[in-house]
């Protein structure tokens, strides 16, 4: 049995629904980004338990395909942007994403976009913007290589596209004292 569910965007993540099915007492096979595989059927009331405990934890359980697309989606951008180096990543988003997913790219899109309410390209970029922020304020990596990082053609067009979104330079956002870091489960 294997279960898509939202929200899940990070490792902590996955720790913490380990630590709700271990606290069921539920077998479990597998639990990664936004999905759980599970050795066996869940019972009703199980399925039942696991959608309250979930969500009392900040998450939820994708009960339709629709869903389950847009959690998918989500999850192959933020493993491409924290986990991948963009640099390398030499073709368009669209195919990656229907390769991936085996299906049309105009219905991923247009599924993405009525349950999330923005496109999967603003998704996309807020998401790199927002791993631009943490090389920022962390890395001690120079403008020009966090551009070259995260795929950007130039500084320039980085730079742009940061003060478009953010209201601030990149080096202006550096010197902020107070850094106004948005978690990526919250980007919409």
């Amino acid at each position: 049995m294997e279960i898509a569910v939202k929200n899940m965007v990070c490792s902590r993540c996955v720790k913490v629904v380990n630590q709700v099915l271990d606290t069921m007492h539920i077998a479990h096979a597998v639990v990664t980004l936004g999905h759980i595989s599970f050795q066996q059927e869940l019972s009703k009331q199980q399925y039942d338990d696991l959608k309250t405990l979930l969500e009392a934890e900040g998450f939820a359980l994708a009960e339709n395909e629709k869903s389950v697309i847009a959690e998918q989606v989500k999850n192959l951008v933020i493993d491409l942007v924290y986990n991948k180096e963009l640099s390398d990543f030499n073709f368009k988003l669209s195919a990656y994403l229907s390769a991936a997913l085996h299906k049309d790219y105009s219905m991923i899109s247009q599924v993405f976009s009525a349950l999330e309410n923005t496109t999967v390209e603003q998704f996309f970029i807020l998401q790199k913007l927002e791993r631009v922020k943490e090389m920022l304020v962390y890395d001690q990596d120079s403008l020009s290589n966090i551009a070259w990082k995260m795929g950007y053609s130039s500084v320039a067009h980085l730079s742009a596209q940061f003060k478009k979104m953010t209201g601030f330079t990149p080096s202006g956002f550096k010197a902020l004292k107070a850094h106004k870091k948005v978690s990526i489960d919250h980007l919409k």
